[in-house]
């Protein structure tokens, strides 16, 4: 161990022993702390330089390799290490999938703490790249340098920028030439946008001033072929506007909805916004096991559609249902779920918090021909009371698939007065299911647990639990 006057320790032939949360890996100091260590794998041996020290544990870079894992391969992209979205990479995929599997099993028994089964082994995804339906880019007139633009006398040009935010910096944006996790058109109409932008003056937004034209650029992708591309504008300049549009329209005349949205409050989210139809529909269509479903630009919708598709059959099979169920499926987003299990069900009850979601879930309901599934806006603690289920029926399935904070204790606590024969819960977050499992512990035993990977070269896991009541 070393330490430099400016008080970054170096420690040395640091061996790395575990792949840690949000994609970092995890070494120990000779001190005993933990040592948390981005863009290496297990079993690399390397010189650490420190850069944040706390009570219990430091965070440094590797700055020379004397080993290598067995694990380690070359990652295919060129932006690997400072674009902030594929952590693992450089790790093989057999080994991305080993440490999911152990993070699920950490949390349940952790956190949890409850009897668990034996795991049934995680499902990984056919497609290790270009799986992502969907793509947010962003738009900067101050791009990221790379150390070695920074240190070079070279004229570093024009510094507009359509890619990636660094992470954790808010107005900076890595200029991207090639992502490889949605399929082609993407990286060509990304590209061509810069190019045009470029050629004729569009400005490229500026975070710190709040000024400029174009700030960002969503692509929705889905297995029909359909394509989605959505711009957004700080501010309205009709010429220039219609000019990009017009331009993407005769150099891809297969984008089935062209929209733009024009945004000039401080954060560029569109969730609140008035979007446009410039050309073609304002959805597209995902197919599955013959149903469709219409995708907005605002609908929630799993980002890749063929390990979704893994994922409901798991849940539909877990589900075990006969026909004659009634079953109740809470977080019902756009009803995909409820609509996928809902040829084995007697009838389905999607609740949904977001009015847009059930408007959704009740057209795609229509386009499909589904007559067994209703759907209902409601905040999910509140809306379970006694004349709702003596209305709807009394469910022997729940499903619930919520966001990554997990449920409300009081969800919980509605669910265990319903006390339905079987609970199938769906996860984004193993932490907060674990959480959740415990407080139903005493009601329920879970007897099936198997991990989903949706998110190939990343750290994020789905989960899929099945609990059924205790006799």
């Amino acid at each position: 161990m070393s330490r430099k006057t400016t008080d970054k320790i170096i420690f040395e032939h640091i061996k790395v022993l575990d792949a840690g949360a949000k994609g970092v890996s995890v070494a120990k100091a000779p001190d005993g702390k933990v040592i948390f260590i981005p863009n290496v794998v297990p079993g690399d041996v390397v010189d650490v330089q420190t850069f944040k020290k706390r009570k219990a544990y430091y965070e440094g870079k590797a700055i020379r390799f004397h080993a290598f894992s067995e694990h380690r391969i070359e990652p295919v992209c060129e932006h690997f290490g400072v674009c902030g979205g594929c952590k693992w990479q450089n790790m093989n995929y057999a080994q991305q999938l080993f440490y999911k599997q152990n993070e699920v099993k950490n949390h349940l028994q952790r956190i949890g703490k409850i009897e668990l089964p034996e795991f049934e082994p995680i499902l990984g995804s056919e497609k290790q790249f270009f799986y992502r339906n969907k793509m947010e880019f962003g738009f900067s007139n101050s791009r990221w340098l790379t150390e070695n633009e920074i240190s070079s006398d070279a004229d570093l040009g024009n510094r507009n920028a359509l890619g990636f935010h660094i992470p954790k910096m808010w107005d900076k944006i890595l200029d991207i030439t090639k992502c490889h996790l949605q399929e082609n058109p993407s990286n060509a109409i990304r590209n061509e946008i810069r190019a045009f932008a470029n050629e004729n003056n569009l400005e490229f937004f500026d975070p710190r001033n709040h000024e400029g034209l174009l700030r960002t650029l969503m692509i929705r992708t889905v297995s029909t072929g359909e394509i989605m591309v959505l711009i957004q504008f700080f501010k309205e300049d009709k010429a220039k506007r219609e000019l990009l549009l017009d331009h993407l329209i005769q150099k891809f005349p297969n984008i089935t909805s062209l929209q733009y949205v024009i945004n000039g409050k401080p954060n560029d989210t569109i969730y609140d916004q008035d979007i446009k139809l410039y050309q073609g529909r304002d959805y597209i269509l995902e197919e599955m096991e013959g149903l469709h479903f219409s995708i907005n630009a605002k609908s929630f919708y799993q980002t890749n559609s063929e390990q979704a598709y893994e994922l409901y059959k798991i849940t539909r099979e877990f589900a075990g249902l006969t026909g004659n169920e009634i079953v109740y499926d809470l977080y019902t987003g756009t009803g995909t779920i409820a609509q996928f299990v809902s040829k084995k069900a007697k009838k389905v009850i999607g609740v949904e918090s977001v009015p847009e979601a059930i408007l959704d879930a009740k057209e795609n309901a229509k386009r499909n021909n589904i007559t067994n599934c209703e759907f209902f806006v409601g905040d999910m603690k509140v809306v379970f009371n006694e004349s709702f289920i003596a209305q709807h029926g009394h469910p022997e399935v729940i499903i619930t698939d919520p966001p990554r904070d997990g449920m409300h204790k009081d969800v919980v606590e509605q669910i265990l007065k319903i006390a339905p024969e079987k609970i199938v819960y769906v996860s984004c977050n193993s932490a907060t299911q674990a959480r959740d499992l415990a407080l139903m512990d005493a009601q329920y035993r879970v007897t099936r647990v198997r991990p989903v990977d949706m998110f190939p070269q990343t750290h994020h896991v789905e989960n899929v639990v099945l609990l059924e009541k205790r006799k």
